[in-house]
């Protein structure tokens, strides 16, 4: 298949064309391939290659869903894809996690994890894996390991993260749809980075077993980046559900989400939130891409006004921070006996992040952790006057690559900071605070849907005057996914964007 017929088809689409006998498996897996082939080298989103594994996938018959996609099973059959090189473990595939500690460890899992395994269930041939930042832990994707991803729409700056280079490889024509994560707008980010669809399930809706079931509390979630909104929908359909372990036993959707994307919502109520929560102030794109996108809500007959939730935004970053930080201190002492990497062979601000996990409390960690009643509560309260949360998925448009970078004097400090032991001080100098405000600015409001445990999107509506998307970002309700799916789907039809795509500088 010619690579301007590929782009013109989503995941499902190019299932259907199998099925059609239009093509076949080999001939979706000669394009994907070519096309890594050309434009990996200059957005560099792949950082292990499957090339093997997927031709041998390619030749196997497999039986794919009738062209109507009925059926879950297998209704992906043939169409390339990418797994995210942090948590979706591959049988004996090498995993990095975005860490040279786990490259120098040659780490292979001894089996798939779940959602792997659901990934390939539904049908998608793995072409390979994709970049993250060291344990997934920062918004841009830049790891000291596989070096940076670039955003196909301006490769001087970022796709996001942590699924950047799931999000780059589907922008730049790849692969229709890459497997992501998100433990804090991992999905989202990346994805109104980019230019494309990203939904986050709500908790305990996809598995993450057999190692990361409620990791962190279950704040974090696997799913998709795609370009269509029918394709995530489809891929929910089939990769949700209980896996023995998990927290809860959610209740099937009432119709498939495949079929809600089909489906207009009725009139919603929605709140506009337009003030960061830090209380940073937005970049002006921010506020156009909220203009632009209530614009179309009214047009569609939705009601919107500007409301927030009550709750303390500036306290939900600390505590979200807290999170992640004592979680980057387990993870290196989990890691360290698993593979023997000491915790030298990690980067400064991954052991910088553990050191100031280490300094909390027991008694800190677990009030902090009781707050996110606090933060369920007041969302839940702004649900009983409005169906949806609208914010800027982003707070100003994508950084520039290395913008995110570790001042330099700071770096100099660190390494003698740790070799100090973990103190005190180190709270109590307000250090998290400062990091709250400087990590978290250019992305203040993904955070809350991932302590409040509910399902949210970003949907690509507005491009900014340098070229760059910039997604508006929609928080639902617990068990959401369908009205979120049925908006988006609604919103796709009004105002399509699957036929808006970057051409790569130096390959287009």
């Amino acid at each position: 298949m010619h690579f301007n017929d590929y782009v013109r088809h989503d995941a499902l689409g190019l299932a259907q064309a199998i099925a059609r006998g239009d093509t076949d498996a080999n001939a979706l897996l000669t394009t994907a391939l070519a096309r890594a082939d050309a434009v990996d080298p200059t957005i560099n989103s792949i950082v292990t290659r499957m090339d093997d594994i997927a031709a041998d996938r390619a030749a196997t018959p497999v039986d794919g869903a009738s062209v109507d996609g009925a059926s879950v099973d297998n209704v992906f059959a043939g169409v390339p894809f990418l797994l995210k090189d942090l948590f979706q473990d591959y049988a004996g595939v090498r995993s990095t996690y975005g860490s040279a500690a786990l490259a120098r460890a040659d780490f292979r899992p001894a089996e798939h994890a779940e959602i792997t395994q659901r990934f390939l269930a539904a049908g998608v041939n793995v072409i390979g894996k994709s970049n993250t930042p060291e344990l997934g832990a920062k918004g841009v994707t830049e790891p000291r390991i596989n070096g940076a991803t670039r955003n196909p729409w301006h490769l001087s700056h970022t796709p996001g993260g942590s699924s950047g280079g799931a999000a780059a490889a589907v922008a730049a024509g790849i692969v229709p749809m890459a497997g992501a994560n998100d433990g804090g707008g991992s999905i989202r980010i990346p994805a109104a980075c980019c230019g494309l669809f990203g939904l986050k399930p709500g908790r305990a809706r996809v598995p993450a077993g057999p190692h990361f079931t409620d990791q962190a509390h279950g704040i974090a979630t696997d799913h998709v980046i795609s370009r269509s909104v029918r394709d995530s929908a489809a891929m929910l359909d089939a990769v949700a559900g209980y896996e023995p372990g998990a927290i809860a036993k959610l209740a099937a959707p009432e119709i498939p989400y495949r079929q809600a994307a089909e489906r207009d919502p009725k009139p919603l109520r929605i709140g506009l939130q337009d003030v960061s929560p830090l209380g940073t102030p937005l970049h002006a794109e921010a506020h156009a891409c909220l203009e632009t996108t209530a614009a179309h809500l009214t047009a569609l007959g939705h009601h919107v006004e500007r409301a927030a939730p009550a709750l303390d935004g500036r306290q939900l970053a600390r505590d979200f921070l807290m999170t992640w930080y004592v979680r980057m201190a387990g993870a290196l002492t989990e890691l360290g006996a698993q593979t023997g990497a000491a915790p030298s062979d990690f980067e400064l601000d991954t052991r910088a992040m553990a050191h100031v996990g280490r300094a909390f409390t027991a008694v800190e960690y677990a009030l902090m952790h009781e707050r996110w009643r606090d933060y369920r509560r007041g969302l839940a309260d702004f649900h009983t006057r409005y169906d949806l949360l609208l914010t800027p998925s982003l707070g100003a448009p994508p950084v520039a690559i290395g913008a995110m970078d570790t001042p330099r004097v700071l770096q100099a400090v660190l390494p003698l900071v740790l070799k100090l032991p973990t103190s005190r001080l180190l709270v109590a100098s307000g250090i998290v605070d400062r990091l709250a405000e400087d990590n978290l600015a250019p992305v203040p409001f993904t955070q809350l849907a991932n302590l409040a445990g509910v399902p949210a999107m970003s949907v690509p509506l507005h491009w900014c005057a340098n070229g760059l998307p910039l997604g508006s970002q929609f928080v639902a309700q617990p068990g959401g996914e369908t009205l979120l799916f049925q908006l988006a789907g609604q919103l796709e039809r009004a105002v399509p964007w699957f036929n808006r795509r970057p051409a790569v500088a130096g390959v287009d």
